[in-house]
């Protein structure tokens, strides 16, 4: 590793241990997930929560390849990927995640309080889907009562339990969830993101997310002590985030130090 890259990741690595959460400055997506290679990070799990091609963030024909692309930039690069959507945006990846990304399950989270008019399947549920190397690890253990943490610790347990593939958590809507909202038009509650981080990760294992709008994956982080590196292209929510997070961004300099060298 070259001088400005070593310098970037004792910076980072420096910060990661005093705050538990690093953001970067604004960038788009397939730009971070390079700076995670240079520097030599390997995140146990990555986030992508793009917008959805429906309505907020606009639509594009390429929508498809466009997300592919930047997946190929981390798909041997981390452990776990979650990808999410509506339904029919996330059944059209199924079958062309790059490997050594291999396809897990499909995950619904279901909400009853959608303010919508419209009622229905497609209203109150989005998509996410679960990719993994072969050999990554889950940690189902987190969910188990003392009872069963017991019985798996003695090698006596039949089958294995885990959460259930449909997470039930109520929309960030009016005083639902009041303390969390950020003002991000689309954001999740940390609930959701929590059960996640806790089947694929154990304490101070790395987290990314380079598409972080107002930051929920970084204050789930930190609830659940694991490392987290965010980014988003929007400066608006890299505000957002500073002022959930209560941390500053890392200095533009940085990474374009460590850019320059590159080049």
């Amino acid at each position: 590793m070259k001088k400005n890259s070593t310098t970037a990741k004792l910076y980072i690595d420096s910060l990661l241990d005093k705050n538990g959460v690093v953001v970067l400055p604004p960038m788009d997506a397939s730009e971070s997930m390079r700076l995670m290679y240079l520097l030599g990070y390997h995140p146990q799990m990555t986030m992508l929560d793009p917008w959805y091609n429906r309505g907020t963030g606009g639509v594009r024909e390429d929508y498809v390849p466009y997300i592919l692309d930047i997946i190929s930039n981390i798909s041997d690069n981390t452990n776990h990927l979650f990808l999410w959507g509506f339904p029919e945006i996330v059944a059209q990846f199924i079958n062309k995640i790059p490997p050594p990304l291999e396809f897990v399950c499909w995950l619904t989270w279901y909400y009853k309080n959608n303010p919508s008019v419209i009622r229905g399947w497609r209203s109150s549920q989005q998509a996410c889907l679960h990719y993994a190397q072969k050999k990554a690890k889950m940690y189902p253990q987190n969910f188990f009562n003392p009872q069963q943490q017991l019985r798996f610790e003695e090698s006596n347990m039949r089958f294995i339990p885990g959460p259930t593939s449909v997470i039930e958590e109520p929309l960030l809507v009016g005083f639902i969830g009041k303390k969390e909202q950020t003002g991000h038009p689309s954001q999740k509650p940390e609930k959701v993101y929590e059960k996640l981080v806790l089947m694929t990760s154990m304490e101070n294992d790395l987290i990314y997310d380079p598409m972080a709008g107002g930051g929920t994956i970084g204050a789930a982080c930190k609830t659940l002590r694991r490392k987290c590196i965010m980014s988003d292209m929007s400066d608006e929510y890299v505000k957002l985030i500073e002022k959930r997070l209560k941390i500053k961004r890392i200095p533009l300099k940085v990474v374009d130090d460590l850019l320059l060298e590159v080049a």
